[in-house]
């Protein structure tokens, strides 16, 4: 049975060449039995390799893949913002540029988001991170619910389905990862239903992740701070 609402397919992308056709490819496919009115946006975040050249190769062939590229690398947040920015359709499923998740959790994920105004994946299982990723993960998340009161497991976690109508006037202001916690306190600020999704991501099989990097997670920190700043003025 096809799905009723339209589905812009959000992905942000930096040096995944070796990644990115077969998670497009695979996003079509899943797409396809349950809507024929959706979008595949990526973004791709000032790419050094050969990423947006693929990309950009396949929505001449099919014009439902969209290809935006940044100026300049904005450590994810800004390509993230753009990706809102740019979706058109009704419902916005946001997912990493590695393909995570599958067609029987994108299912229940897009039919749940009837019933609230975002849905967002937690890890039900140990991701095998490296221990410093883990303090680090564990870290943030427990600052940004203490800090700014909200009660999110994995607050950074990469799926997302989100309605668009919920975020079509925010102005996110970071440029680093902290833009998913920027997104729900926008949808905090609105008493937004918000339902948590227990999901085995799917292990990255080609390229790799720069998230926990150095400069992006410094990045992260300064605008936690400038958002933090923002909301004790009560913007």
């Amino acid at each position: 049975m096809k799905h009723e609402k339209s589905i812009s397919f959000v992905m942000p992308m930096y040096n995944e060449s070796a990644n990115i056709e077969k998670a497009i490819t695979l996003l079509k496919n899943l797409a396809s039995p349950f809507t024929e009115n959706f979008e595949i946006i990526v973004v791709d975040d000032a790419s050094k390799d050969a990423s947006a050249g693929i990309v950009q190769d396949m929505a001449g062939y099919d014009k439902r893949i969209k290809l935006y590229r940044m100026a300049k690398n904005t450590k994810f947040g800004g390509a993230f913002a753009e990706g809102f920015k740019r979706a058109s359709k009704d419902i916005i499923v946001y997912m990493d540029s590695d393909m995570p998740v599958g067609l029987e959790d994108i299912k229940a994920t897009i039919a749940m988001i009837d019933d609230v105004d975002i849905v967002t994946a937690v890890s039900s299982v140990e991701k095998g991170d490296t221990a410093f990723r883990q303090f680090i993960s564990g870290g943030y998340n427990n600052l940004v619910r203490n800090l700014f009161g909200l009660n999110i497991k994995d607050i950074n976690s990469g799926y997302k389905v989100v309605r668009r109508s919920l975020i079509s006037d925010i102005e996110f202001i970071s440029q680093s990862p902290f833009v998913d916690a920027e997104l729900f306190l926008h949808a905090l600020k609105k008493n937004a239903r918000i339902n948590e999704y227990p999901l085995i991501f799917r292990t990255r099989s080609a390229g790799r992740s720069h998230i926990a990097s150095l400069p992006i997670i410094s990045a992260t920190f300064r605008d936690m701070i400038k958002v933090w700043l923002r909301h004790r003025q009560g913007r």
